[in-house]
């Protein structure tokens, strides 16, 4: 496992940051919670607000989230206290810290119920599962839930003694591919049924007829829910970030990932269940039970259906292994700042907790079905208080942590933010691109601190950049003909750059210089 300068653990790269957190975005809220939501709330409208939502609101948490665990190199609680004291900054730190906690525990139940209907289609017992009041009678069942719940909480406290790479990248790495691929491959075949198209339609095409206030509230809901915002997560993924990846480039595929991936889980399921039910207005307020009751039918009544039912709840496991591993690396990391715990300790811990609380989760539709909390079960109450009360209070805590006392300029320049050094130099000679005007003191004690640089800085800010295209050994980039607007450097992994303060400057440059091929535009 590779660890930063402060021994924190890291991520190999932008692509292990991308995968370990579009893992933890492509979970049971996509393939379960987003499908019944479409269904219930009006399909196409649901769809344009929920993605409008997304890029703008979203994708601001995200950045925001990540930047603040990039810049502490903390988990929730640290990140808020590293901005000084106060009950409020410990009050925020904590909420954030406890909500995943709480989550995965229930969340494991659920991964628990997918493992049964998995054996079940892989067994050949598809017909049992699609029958009325099976779904009903195995959660009244302890001993059934229990087990499943617990190999599921196994499997996830597996891979998260392997370590942030090891374990959380790895398997991250190796199942969101296969989870894309599964996605296609059911979406394709549900689309082709017959009548299909007009639950195709219905999820697609927005109709203002369907929209209602409930709708914008419960795709704000889906969108926390889906993008593992305000659940610590992502803060903890940004501590493991490398400083060399751009948050915002980061950002933009998780959120593309992400929303992709609830759009084939929507056209998975909905025309599905349109060609099942003619689109039934009853089948369509399924809720919850769409995944495990009504999906099972639909499999029924389908040419290769157990075929479609193994590699539908595959492809859900997967989802649901994916994110239950962030939710528990979010809160053994937690322990190990706070508690100073080495990883196996913190994973025990997190691990007697979730055996603890999702028992209850496991039991309370069986023997603790009398015992409710608010009128509700164990599980619906876990649900209901970090998804209706934690998670919009947490959200709130980070929102005034990062524009009342850090700045949104500083959380702005840790995503802007590249570090590169002159080619044929060392470390100490330092360039730095930025987009927009920087706090020269603050930049100059992020390096010194972060990376040990003395810095020398002149020309602030470059602000485009261009790469070298044509072979980089044809000529030494200090041989080429450039302004005083112009730096030939190169980034940390060797990559050749050109940056300037000007478009005259790159017109000049390639003038001066003919075998000179510039690429497009890029931000740093």
């Amino acid at each position: 496992m590779e660890t930063q300068h402060s021994g924190r653990s890291s991520f190999s790269g932008k692509l292990g940051f991308v995968l370990s957190a579009a893992g933890a975005s492509v979970g049971l809220g996509n393939i379960w919670r987003f499908p019944y939501l479409a269904a219930k709330y009006g399909g196409g409208i649901f769809l344009l607000i929920y993605i409008l939502l997304a890029v703008t609101f979203g994708y601001t948490m995200i950045m925001a989230e990540t930047a603040l665990g990039r810049m502490t190199r903390k988990s929730p609680v640290g990140a808020f206290a590293a901005s000084g004291k106060g009950r409020w900054r410990a009050f925020g730190g904590w909420i954030n810290a406890v909500i995943p906690i709480l989550i995965v525990p229930y969340y494991s139940v659920i991964g628990g119920w997918v493992i049964k209907y998995l054996v079940g289609y892989i067994t050949g017992h598809g017909s049992e599962l699609a029958q009325d009041g099976y779904f009903s009678s195995f959660i009244a069942n302890g001993a059934s839930v229990e087990i499943v719940f617990l190999l599921f909480t196994l499997l996830t406290l597996g891979i998260i003694f392997a370590g942030v790479r090891n374990g959380v990248e790895r398997v991250s790495r190796m199942m969101m591919p296969v989870l894309v691929v599964l996605s296609v491959i059911i979406a394709a075949y549900s689309v082709t049924r017959p009548g299909a198209l007009e639950g195709v339609k219905y999820f697609l095409v927005p109709n203002p007829a369907n929209f209602s206030w409930m709708t914008v509230v419960t795709a704000m809901g889906q969108m926390f829910y889906s993008l593992s915002i305000a659940m610590g997560i992502l803060v903890t993924f940004g501590s493991y970030m490398k400083k060399d990846v751009s948050i915002e480039g980061s950002t933009k595929n998780v959120e593309i990932f992400d929303t992709l991936i609830a759009m084939m889980a929507g056209l998975m399921i909905i025309p599905a269940v349109f060609s099942f039910s003619g689109g039934d207005p009853d089948t369509l307020q399924a809720g919850p039970a769409l995944m495990f009751i009504t999906i099972p039918k639909v499999f029924e009544s389908m040419e290769l259906g157990s075929l479609v039912g193994v590699l539908f709840f595959v492809l859900v496991l997967f989802a649901a292994i994916t994110s239950s591993i962030a939710l528990t690396e979010s809160a053994v990391s937690t322990f190990e700042d706070e508690l100073g715990w080495d990883r196996t300790r913190s994973t025990v811990l997190i691990g007697a907790i979730m055996v603890a609380l999702g028992s209850l989760s496991a039991l309370g539709y069986g023997p603790l079905a009398g015992v409710t909390v608010f009128g509700m079960q164990f599980l619906d109450f876990f649900d209901f208080l970090t998804n209706s009360v934690m998670m919009p209070i947490a959200a709130i805590a980070t929102c005034l942590l990062v524009s009342r006392v850090i700045g949104v300029e500083q959380i702005a320049q840790e995503g802007a933010i590249q570090i590169f050094r002159e080619v044929g130099g060392g470390m100490e000679e330092v360039v730095v691109g930025v987009v927009g005007v920087l706090q020269l003191e603050v930049l100059e004690y992020r390096l010194n601190t972060e990376y040990n640089v003395e810095i020398r800085m002149q020309q602030l800010p470059f602000e485009q950049l261009r790469w070298v295209q044509n072979d980089p050994d044809t000529y030494n980039l200090r041989d080429l003909d450039l302004t005083s607007d112009t730096k030939a450097v190169e980034d940390m992994k060797g990559n050749r750059l050109l940056l300037f303060t000007s478009d005259w400057a790159v017109r000049w440059a390639e003038t001066h210089n003919e075998s000179l091929q510039l690429s497009e535009f890029g931000n740093i």
